[in-house]
């Protein structure tokens, strides 16, 4: 459903899709690319990374809604929080849920999970956009 991939694709499996709500997961192993450097000898997922993997299973969620092909860009991230890192070996749950879509212009809340714990949160905002407009 995503236009990504390896090594920036950030959902390994989408869970459930239900009406305004989707449920994705993220299994965070050793091998991922930047562990090399993120930090040597104390591996820890970047936060960057941790919204980018909620913003595509946010991007999920608005595909299933409109079933349609489109493409979203993230216009913004806010009241993000981090409360846990998150390590080699865990499993990212992630859920996201809409807050509201007006037109091409879409909200939502989303919140990473390591088993049942609370890793990170934001409210996401992104737009609908023409590949035409990329280029």
């Amino acid at each position: 459903m995503l236009p990504h991939r390896y090594p920036f694709l950030m959902v390994d499996r989408v869970v459930e899709i239900v009406s305004g709500k989707a449920r994705t997961i993220k299994n965070v192993s050793n091998n991922e690319p930047f562990f090399v450097g993120h930090f040597p000898g104390n591996p820890v997922m970047p936060g960057v990374l941790i919204i980018e993997a909620l913003a595509q299973s946010a991007a999920i969620l608005a595909l299933a809604e409109l079933k349609a092909e489109r493409m979203f860009m993230l216009t913004g991230v806010e009241k993000a929080r981090f409360r846990r890192p998150v390590v080699p070996g865990d499993q990212l749950e992630m859920e996201v849920t809409v807050i509201r879509n007006r037109g091409p212009l879409w909200k939502m809340r989303a919140e990473a999970r390591v088993g049942g714990e609370i890793a990170a949160e934001a409210e996401l905002s992104a737009m609908e956009v023409s590949e035409e407009k990329l280029s």
